[in-house]
């Protein structure tokens, strides 16, 4: 089968958030496909299959467990799946996943933006273990598929030096049965209004580079303070430095930005 490594908002490759995407997998089944995602280690893999509904269906795992959605393998398998004539090229694609029928658009830049799907949401009481919040900042659980918990920290730098007690907030998460939490902060610089970490230790994840599910979440609790769009930058951290689009319509919130392939070939099974 062929495989493929994609980085997901950059268009530099070895930035942004690497996917592994198997390319025509309907040979495998489902404990097959989660020892791959254990054995690339990624926050996340996916696996692209024919679909009688959409243009193709996706399988997204993380190392432990199956997502019904998720951001950047969203946006990354898309980018695969046209690269490798898995589907036709063209301005408009519809993929199909455990959350439902994802729509994206290919803009004439290169970059591929998707519609997320409608969250839920509701206030959390309390503290977030070990991440000091912004004092006015409310906590909010945002469900999107992946169920974020979302709040904002006071400044970039306070963001910046954050190091969350790991353990602390994989049990708090597992006891909200959520996927992880997403702080952000004002920018503070020329190249996007906010910056933005996401941690799901609970997943095996201790900090994902540029969470795509993440940035839609904290587009919901932010409720157009930035306007109709705005550029969210994320993966300092970790060497990664992603920009994530947003585009906040009537009746949907888009994420999009570019991605390259660093890395393909054959993967044997």
């Amino acid at each position: 089968m062929k495989f493929k490594q994609v980085d997901v908002f950059t268009d530099k490759p070895f930035l942004g958030n690497p996917v592994a995407v198997v390319i025509g997998a309907e040979g495998l089944d489902t404990p097959t496909m989660q020892r791959i995602a254990g054995w690339t280690n990624l926050s996340e893999t996916t696996f692209l299959l024919e679909s009688a509904k959409a243009d193709y269906r996706l399988r997204i795992f993380t190392p432990r467990q199956e997502l019904p959605f998720a951001g950047h393998p969203t946006l990354g398998s898309a980018h695969a799946a046209l690269e490798a004539g898995f589907v036709p090229r063209k301005s408009k694609l519809v993929q199909e996943c455990g959350a439902g029928l994802i729509e994206l658009s290919v803009e004439d830049d290169g970059r591929i933006f998707l519609k997320g799907p409608r969250a839920r949401v509701e206030r959390v009481q309390g503290q977030i273990p070990s991440i000091p919040l912004a004092p006015a900042s409310a906590v909010m659980k945002v469900d999107v598929g992946p169920v974020w918990v979302v709040a904002e920290m006071s400044d970039a730098g306070a963001l910046a030096a954050l190091k969350p007690d790991m353990a602390a907030l994989a049990q708090w998460s597992e006891s909200l049965r959520v996927t992880g939490v997403t702080v952000f902060a004002p920018s503070g610089d020329a190249l996007s209004q906010i910056h933005v970490r996401s941690f799901a230790p609970a997943h095996g994840i201790p900090e994902d580079p540029v969470c795509g599910s993440g940035n839609l979440s904290v587009a919901v609790f932010l409720e157009k303070r930035f306007g109709d769009a705005y550029v969210a930058r994320q993966g300092m951290q970790l060497g990664r430095d992603g920009r994530v689009s947003v585009r906040i319509g009537k009746d949907a919130i888009e994420i999009g930005g570019h991605a390259v392939t660093c890395v393909e070939g054959t993967l044997n099974t």
